[in-house]
């Protein structure tokens, strides 16, 4: 007789690489899974991959990925169990969140009342720093008129940072220098935060001009602990976005890398967390002291390189602690071993990194000791306009960081896309480059790069 599987049946709310990801754990663990699906990506392998599949709508993520009423009646009529929200779309919905829970389904993330908490980048930054957590110097109450940013400016003093408190991905983020760069930027960034989040309320911060963005992975265990699992750098970025990172970061020594644990364990703490879940930080290079930037309530993009340093697959935890069970591992004993690099393969040029979607006629894949490609597109799918470009996550690991890059620099050169765009030049170059190289890069070197 075999034991019964963690969780009766797993839908997964959402698409390609993740939906792909998740699929491959719960299978292993011989959960049954549910994909859902858009008309746009009926042919996309998460969809053959899963027991069962359902059309959710159109390609518009409003009239699919993002309908809580069609993916919980899917829910329902599939008999699933569980929901995992993967990344993006409804995976920091508290209200999706409260929907399943009041179904009788298992929320395979958060409690919604930590989302909610954190959801907030002015409440988020108040509670970090009343738990004791670094946070840089900022307003603590909404900045409603350019006359309040001014007042709050000459506090907080030149450069800053003008962010919008909801929504994330770096939009709407300005970096001003002046009075007079300080109110065309007030502005903007209000009028953006509106548009993409119906949330025009903004914060001032002190902005740091050479930082590393570097985030700790932690876990909210079933049992109330929360712990911490290393740390990834994630200060490759163009327009604030990630396109790369690596852990460990090579600008953490073990000193530093113990005080960043400590406070992202206590961030955790302070608004009861469970799950997976990232405290993001930058790193001032030049003091190499952290402030708080915010929480991520739900798996990162780039959680393989944790799992690959640390022998922890983080879909399985998350499934076991949302089913109220201990992790599969000792949480007082956590291995960390070599070093790990992931790549993101987006359907963009290398230059301008402007989308370059389309149909795919080639897809050639590196393999290898060390290798691991997370994808959601194969040969004969087409990548559309509808949703993010990324295409891949190429995730290489190796003993030592040197052995890491040119074990990456051979799998890019191995990897062939053909059909949309992609960014594969721009990771061979990036895995040249004297900064990315010695270690000693900020968030700044791909602009830097890109004059």
């Amino acid at each position: 007789m075999t034991d019964a599987p963690i969780i009766g049946k797993l839908l997964v709310a959402n698409r390609a690489e993740i939906a792909v990801r998740i699929i491959r754990t719960a299978s292993r663990l011989g959960i049954p899974t549910v994909a859902v699906y858009s008309e746009a990506d009926a042919d996309l392998p998460h969809v053959a991959l899963a027991d069962e599949s359902y059309l959710i709508g159109p390609a518009a993520p409003s009239e699919s990925y993002l309908d809580i009423d069609r993916i919980l009646a899917v829910a329902v009529e599939s008999g699933a169990t569980a929901v995992h929200p993967g990344y993006g779309f409804l995976s920091e919905s508290p209200a999706f969140a409260r929907r399943l829970r009041d179904a009788g389904l298992i929320w395979v993330g958060p409690t919604p009342e930590s989302m909610e908490q954190v959801a907030d980048k002015i409440n988020a930054r108040n509670l970090m720093q009343d738990a004791g957590v670094p946070t840089a110097l900022g307003t603590r109450e909404p900045v409603a008129s350019f006359a309040e940013a001014l007042e709050a400016a000459a506090g907080i003093s030149y450069p800053l940072m003008v962010k919008p408190s909801g929504g994330g991905g770096g939009i709407g983020m300005v970096i001003v220098h002046s009075d007079d760069e300080l109110e065309t930027a007030f502005d903007s960034a209000r009028s953006r935060a509106e548009r993409f989040f119906g949330d025009s309320r903004i914060l001032l911060e002190r902005y740091i001009a050479s930082a590393r963005h570097v985030e700790v992975q932690i876990l909210g265990l079933a049992d109330g602990r929360v712990i911490a699992l290393g740390e990834r750098d994630c200060s490759v970025q163009r327009r604030h976005q990630k396109v790369a990172e690596e852990s460990p970061s090579p600008g953490v020594d073990p000193a530093l890398r113990a005080r960043m644990l400590a406070s992202a364990v206590r961030a955790g703490e302070a608004v009861g967390y469970r799950n997976a879940g990232t405290v993001e930080c930058l790193l001032d290079t030049e003091t190499l002291e952290f402030v708080f930037l915010e929480m991520n309530a739900r798996l990162q993009v780039e959680h393989p390189i944790t799992e690959e340093v640390h022998g922890i697959d983080l879909v399985e935890a998350q499934l076991r602690i949302a089913a109220g069970l201990p992790v599969q591992f000792d949480p007082d004993e956590v291995e960390t071993r070599g070093h790990a690099l992931e790549l993101r393969i987006y359907a963009e040029d290398s230059k301008r990194f402007l989308p370059g979607p389309g149909l795919i006629s080639e897809w050639t894949v590196p393999h290898g000791v060390g290798v691991r490609l997370d994808a959601g597109y194969a040969a004969g799918n087409r990548v559309s306009v509808n949703y993010d470009p990324l295409m891949a996550k190429l995730v290489v690991t190796a003993p030592t960081r040197v052995e890491a890059i040119e074990r990456a620099k051979a799998a890019v050169a191995d990897f062939t896309i053909v059909g949309p765009k992609s960014n594969l030049a721009f990771f061979a170059e990036l895995l040249e480059n004297d900064e990315f190289v010695g270690g000693r890069y900020d968030t700044g070197l791909v602009s830097r790069m890109r004059p």
